[in-house]
């Protein structure tokens, strides 16, 4: 079971869960971030460390939240001709500089 970030999120990215994720699966889109469900190892670090209460398990969090999570991997976003997927790791990736369609027109 992954984690999910929800509204708290969008346009307030602290960063905070980042560092305390140990397998890096947090990844930054343009203003919100996002966990990969494939790569979250369920440890909860990252919901300890979200200053903004923005984090909860997957079966907690908003259903549309937590389908823009996985939308956010699963589906090109804009200005990408494929998805993200599952690269193993956000550091490598570096921030992406987009957001799913949900997250972009709040």
């Amino acid at each position: 079971m992954a984690y999910v970030i929800g509204s708290a999120c969008v346009d307030i990215m602290d960063r905070s869960c980042m560092e305390e994720c140990p397998v890096d699966c947090i990844y930054e889109g343009e203003r919100k971030l996002y966990i990969n469900p494939v790569e979250c190892i369920d440890c909860g670090a990252c919901e300890t460390a979200c200053p903004e209460q923005a984090i909860t398990v997957d079966r907690l969090a908003d259903p549309e939240f937590r389908a823009d999570n996985r939308h956010f991997f699963e589906e090109p976003l804009s200005g990408r001709t494929t998805p993200l997927g599952t690269p193993g790791g956000a550091t490598a990736v570096g921030p992406v500089g987009a957001d799913t369609a949900f997250v972009s027109s709040l």
